[in-house]
């Protein structure tokens, strides 16, 4: 299997929201992703940036609208 790591980037800074997500999905409320055994994380007022395949690593920016 291949999780992914959830990366929240703001400016330069950049944070682990979530190692080894199995699950993301872009609703109206926010980037809804959990992994096999958490339940979901909801992160509000960010966007898919892009994926990394390679690494294993998808990055989301803030964008500081909130639903």
């Amino acid at each position: 299997m291949c999780q992914m790591r959830i990366i929240l980037k703001q400016g330069d800074h950049e944070e682990v929201v979530l190692e080894n997500a199995a699950f993301l999905k872009v609703t109206a409320a926010g980037i809804l992703v959990n992994t096999l055994f958490e339940p979901p994380k909801l992160i509000q007022g960010a966007a898919v940036s892009g994926f990394d395949f390679l690494e294993n690593k998808v990055t989301l920016i803030k964008t500081g609208r909130k639903a």
